[in-house]
């Protein structure tokens, strides 16, 4: 089983060669993961696509891809169109979580054949948070509590920069998708996946907060609450037409 684990980014110049490479180390420390490396570039404007294009020359394992538009939506959809690994998913460039949590995933996905899902959590009994600021974590509680109240949501954390996919099940999931261009795609993506009964594993992690996100947490917080009112809105009619 070969995973495609895509990195999408936006004008990383200073943190793109030093996340692939400590994710490179990591792979290359556990040859049982066979692996593809894509990284999609949402039209970065600083030196981003000349230090990819340099590290696809070091391991040609990995791949580069400039998508036209911003967004991470738009990034994770343009990698699973060309993709052809049985598994695929994304994780963030400046490696927030532990990259023990690559192997595993790769072992659950190995075991279980009818495993559909890994989605990657903060928030479970078992994570451990480090350095994350307090009213990031209030924001992200009051969202979580909103994806539960609304759609009954099982899982605990539906916005951790880490989920992978058996690649059947992703691409069913985002042609019932809407056109979301950002992180708010990955989140209907795991709504619909529940709505569906489809077999997730929700994984504990270790989690460490980047000083230098790029996140802009106001605009983003935004964006979700009215993404939430539309997939509300949408899921009503397609329970209609049912």
């Amino acid at each position: 089983m070969t995973v495609n684990i895509v990195l999408p980014v936006y004008n990383e110049e200073l943190r793109i060669e030093n996340g692939v490479r400590i994710l490179c180390r990591y792979l290359e420390e556990h040859p049982e993961i066979e692996y593809r490396i894509t990284i999609t570039d949402n039209a970065s404007t600083d030196g981003t696509g000349r230090i990819a294009r340099e590290l696809c020359k070091d391991n040609r394992k990995i791949e580069y891809i400039r998508v036209a538009e911003k967004g991470v939506g738009i990034a994770f959809r343009t990698a699973v169109q060309r993709n052809q690994c049985e598994v695929i998913g994304y994780m963030d460039i400046d490696m927030s979580t532990d990259l023990s949590a690559l192997s595993v995933m790769y072992e659950a996905f190995c075991k279980e054949e009818r495993l559909q899902i890994v989605n990657a959590s903060r928030y479970h009994r078992k994570s451990v948070l480090v350095g994350r600021k307090w009213y990031r974590n209030l924001i992200s509680y009051v969202l979580i509590g909103l994806l539960k109240c609304i759609f009954g949501m099982k899982a605990s954390d539906a916005i951790c920069g880490f989920k992978f996919f058996k690649k059947e099940a992703v691409e069913e999931l985002l042609k019932e998708s809407g056109g979301e261009a950002g992180w708010f795609l990955l989140i209907e993506v795991l709504l619909r996946a529940e709505k569906k009964g489809m077999q997730i594993l929700e994984l504990p992690v270790k989690w460490v907060y980047e000083e230098h996100t790029k996140v802009n947490i106001k605009k983003v917080t935004m964006n979700y609450l009215k993404q939430i009112i539309r997939l509300k809105k949408q899921f009503m009619e397609e329970r209609k037409n049912a």
